[in-house]
């Protein structure tokens, strides 16, 4: 490790030398050493000191630190030796001497370093005060980022469920008004449709007619009872006083007309589609075999021939002349005709 040459030593002076065997001459002669005089040497060779690096002035204090503690080591001893009175000097406090040597001779451990030399207290201070504000505030942006990131993130999918949202209800909607659509749709078409029914009805009802007025029904088609032969009643009964006219329902031919057994006095009407209406239990025929008659004409008249418990007239409806009979009270509402 480098360090400053010791001051040179001072010559000595005894006051009295002695020795074995006498005293010597040639150590002499011997002149007092002035601290003060050119005995302290500037440093050459290689230990010289660094080239100043910011720190100019303290530097200069030290290499005058450093002399001034060779001469007064020198002015101890010669005062040790003169007996004159110590030299009192004042010294300054100084950084340390070790990181004062040159970047190639700085031992290690250094306690000052140089970039720090010449500087205050308050500026080294102000120095990592500032450091420490350069990392917050960069902590801080980190945070204001991050914090920005997510309330964008937050945003943009609110902004997709809202989206949704809108979306889901408009299909919602969109379906509901369909519905609705067809349903109204639905609806006129049903409308429509009862309304041409009743226009062809009515366009029938002006064709048909009823067989006979006032009158009650008594037993519909399909009855179960003992009164019939079959065991269950085969057409429709109106009940009336006997002598009510027998009118026939629509334009057709007589086909047959005179006593059937059980159903006494009967007539058959066949229209111009093959259908045939029988009246029964008649109590007086109108008509004869093959004359044509129109919708309302009288026919015969109410009576309880046959098979019978009271004046009504028994009608049957055999379509397409067959010989089971269908529900007469069908077959007259599908005419637009209600018993």
């Amino acid at each position: 490790m480098a360090s400053n040459p010791p001051a040179p030593e001072a010559p000595f002076k005894p006051s009295d030398t002695f020795v074995y065997g006498g005293v010597r001459t040639d150590e002499g002669p011997f002149e007092e050493w002035n601290p003060t005089a050119e005995s302290i040497r500037p440093v050459r060779g290689r230990h010289r000191v660094s080239k100043q690096r910011g720190g100019g002035l303290a530097r200069s204090s030290t290499v005058l630190g450093v002399g001034v503690i060779a001469a007064v080591g020198a002015g101890g001893m010669a005062s040790a030796q003169t007996g004159k009175p110590p030299v009192s000097i004042s010294m300054p406090d100084l950084p340390n001497v070790g990181s004062l040597i040159s970047d190639e001779e700085t031992p290690e451990g250094s306690a000052t370093p140089l970039s720090s030399l010449g500087m205050t207290t308050a500026e080294a201070e102000q120095g990592t005060e500032g450091a420490g504000e350069a990392l917050r505030t960069r902590i801080m942006a980190q945070v204001e980022q991050q914090q920005s990131q997510a309330e964008t993130k937050a945003a943009a999918e609110a902004v997709a469920a809202a989206e949704k949202q809108a979306a889901e209800a408009a299909a919602k909607a969109e379906k509901e008004a369909k519905a609705k659509a067809e349903a109204a749709k639905k609806k006129a078409e049903e409308e429509a449709a009862k309304k041409a029914e009743a226009e062809r009805l009515a366009q029938l009802a002006k064709q048909y007619t009823l067989p006979t007025s006032s009158y009650t029904i008594s037993s519909t088609f399909g009855q179960a009872g003992a009164y019939w032969s079959s065991g269950q009643h085969t057409g429709l009964d109106f009940a009336a006083p006997t002598g009510t006219l027998i009118k026939a329902v629509h334009t057709g031919t007589i086909t047959s007309a005179g006593w059937d057994g059980s159903y006494g006095y009967k007539t058959v009407l066949t229209l111009e589609d093959g259908t045939e209406i029988w009246y029964a239990h008649q109590s007086s025929i109108s008509v004869s075999v093959g004359q044509k008659v129109n919708t309302g004409d009288v026919i015969g008249r109410v009576g309880s021939t046959g098979n019978s418990t009271g004046a009504h007239l028994h009608l049957e409806v055999h379509a397409g002349g067959s010989s089971s009979g269908i529900d007469p009270m069908a077959w007259l509402q599908s005419k637009g005709l209600t018993p």
